[in-house]
């Protein structure tokens, strides 16, 4: 899809009705624009409250301290690297 939009005298861009539906963009999401080359490419962020929950962790780790998750974490890796 090519939607065309015009540039304000400050830089603003209104992202057209269609971009915002394909997106399914809303007043205060956050987007993210990649330059690659000549390009940009615009991309809906997630809201990472909403993933809460959809990663499933172990039994065995639930209320486990963040702190110990960590250094088990590292632990794992820099044996991984020996």
């Amino acid at each position: 899809m090519d939607i065309a939009a015009k540039l304000t005298t400050k830089g603003q861009i209104t992202l057209p009705k269609s971009v915002r539906d394909a997106l399914d963009l809303h007043p205060g999401d956050h987007v993210l624009f990649r330059v690659e080359g000549g390009h940009a490419i615009l991309a809906r962020t997630p809201d990472f409250l909403e993933l809460a929950g959809t990663v499933p962790v172990p039994a065995a780790k639930r209320d486990a301290a963040w702190a110990d998750i960590r250094h088990a974490s590292r632990r794992s890796r820099a044996k991984a690297r020996s």
